[in-house]
């Protein structure tokens, strides 16, 4: 048994006597605590390579609303339950009551941390990642990577209010005379971000709470689920979606529908529910033995998803591209954020309603608005105008941009090579290729090597540095992408 393996079986004993179980409801309370591990009965810890590492498979059939796990209330780490067990802790929180909870929850986890092997929650604590991607990591190198405006914005913004935070928050570590490595920058940056990344929303704290096991759930995009299996394996990416769609018989239906208190349909994945005292986790459909089971943490944007959690989709329903108009088209009747092109490439509801009324000559608008509003089309020649006009503004989003989508294709799989330790000939033409950028990137990390054969290596600074460059081209080029995807000028709505 590896190390790694051997301390996942530790920390999965450890969880079976906090009361955390895959098992059925039925099972007696004995027969729990009497196995060796908390998962078995619905779920087992395995790789998922191609879907987001480390997850949770179905050791059976699953059926589609079927609870597969609970985590006692007494089992989840959260600010509260910290400061009950440390009153030290508990008094210096109280003396900093302008920190809002997810500083509170940071300084708690850091806290605990610094405990080492005295923390109560040490097996849970070594099993966290060391490592974030989120945009509040990233390096101004990284930053300008992404290109697109509102992302280098986001980026910029993430990083500015991580640093604030940690300033906030550093009298409090500093009473709590935590190890110096802990009250650096670096430390919070990580501590944020595991905040941010691995918490699950509770009623009685706006910051979440960590959830030992239910934390190892991958994610899965809402409104995946009807997808095939060759279709969401080819859109995976860091982390993931779900691994197949099943076809339904008349039986399989029947099976997919459970109740809970008679006549209510399980429809969410997952929550707090108080009358069990436990957080709850369901199958969001029907899983086969062997299939990485997924949870949906919400709907966000791969902006959205590279920001709070550190990875993105190759392919994403809810993938958003906001686009900037001229001011004399009227938007007053809807929100900002409803004005964008879909994942598809067509525009949304708002912004094809309110450009209906823009192509419409001034004298008609007010007999026909209703019409526009309502998503009925004014006439085929009023959507071809729409469609060539957006068509237009992506191309002049496009241009604007510093590399094309061929660009940054080559460059993601030079970017690939280096992390490979390719040779130093393929690193030639990778540089001659897209030298620009490439040199930006060694010059920001100092590092270009190469051992006594010819092979290229990185620091263990570009290494953490190269991870998060790849995201941010990714996540360009999938906008590219976005933006450039061909848009009938005769598709309806």
């Amino acid at each position: 048994m590896g190390e790694e393996e051997e301390s996942v079986g530790k920390f999965l004993k450890w969880a079976t006597k906090l009361g955390i179980t895959d098992a059925p409801l039925d099972t007696l309370d004995s027969e729990i605590q009497t196995v060796s591990s908390c998962l078995g009965k619905s779920l087992f810890v395995s790789e998922f390579p191609d879907a987001g590492g480390r997850g949770l498979g179905a050791t059976r059939d699953l059926r589609k609303h079927e609870l597969i796990l609970r985590v006692p209330k007494s089992a989840l780490m959260t600010s509260e339950s910290l400061m009950l067990k440390d009153q030290k802790l508990s008094l210096s929180i109280k003396r900093y009551p302008h920190l809002s909870s997810t500083q509170i929850l940071s300084v708690c986890l850091l806290a605990e941390m610094s405990k080492a092997k005295g923390s109560w929650w040490y097996p849970y604590l070594k099993q966290l990642p060391r490592q974030y991607e989120t945009l509040s990591t990233f390096s101004h190198f990284e930053i300008q990577a992404l290109q697109v405006d509102d992302a280098t914005w986001a980026a910029e913004r993430a990083v500015s209010k991580a640093e604030m935070e940690w300033n906030e928050a550093i009298p409090l570590m500093r009473e709590l005379e935590l190890r110096p490595q802990l009250l650096t920058f670096k430390s919070w940056l990580w501590s944020s971000a595991t905040v941010s990344s691995r918490t699950l929303h509770i009623p009685w704290d706006s910051a979440g709470c960590f959830c030992p096991v239910g934390d190892l759930f991958n994610y899965a995009a809402p409104g995946m689920e009807s997808y095939s299996s060759e279709e969401i394996a080819s859109w995976t990416q860091t982390s993931t979606l779900d691994s197949s769609s099943l076809e339904k018989s008349a039986s399989d239906e029947e099976l997919e529908v459970e109740h809970i208190d008679g006549d209510s349909l399980r429809l969410t994945d997952a929550g707090y529910e108080e009358q069990v005292e436990a957080y709850c986790f369901y199958a969001r459909r029907r899983y086969r033995k062997g299939e990485q089971v997924l949870l949906g943490y919400g709907t966000y944007t791969n902006l959205e998803l590279l920001e709070h959690y550190g990875f993105l989709l190759n392919a994403n329903p809810n993938e958003k591209v906001f686009i900037q108009m001229e001011q004399n088209i009227n938007f007053n009747s809807w929100p900002k954020d409803s004005i964008y092109i879909q994942h598809d490439g067509k525009p949304s509801f708002a912004l094809l309603s309110a450009l209906c009324l823009w192509v419409t000559p001034p004298k008609d608008r007010k007999s026909v608005g209703h019409l526009a509003y309502s998503g009925k089309q004014l006439s085929a020649e009023n959507e071809v105008s729409i469609m060539k006009w957006l068509r237009k503004k992506c191309e002049a989003l496009l241009e604007k941009l510093p590399s094309s989508i061929e660009t940054d294709g080559l460059l993601l799989t030079s970017i690939e090579k280096m992390q490979n330790h390719t040779s130093i000939q393929e690193v030639k033409k990778m540089i001659s290729a897209c030298e620009v950028e490439i040199g930006n990137f060694f010059e920001s990390t100092n590092s270009q090597t190469f051992d006594e054969v010819g092979k290229f290596h990185l620091s263990s600074k570009a290494r953490r540095s190269i991870e998060r460059w790849k995201l941010a081209v990714q996540w360009r080029l999938r906008t590219k992408l976005h933006v450039a995807l061909p848009i009938d000028p005769l598709v309806g709505r």
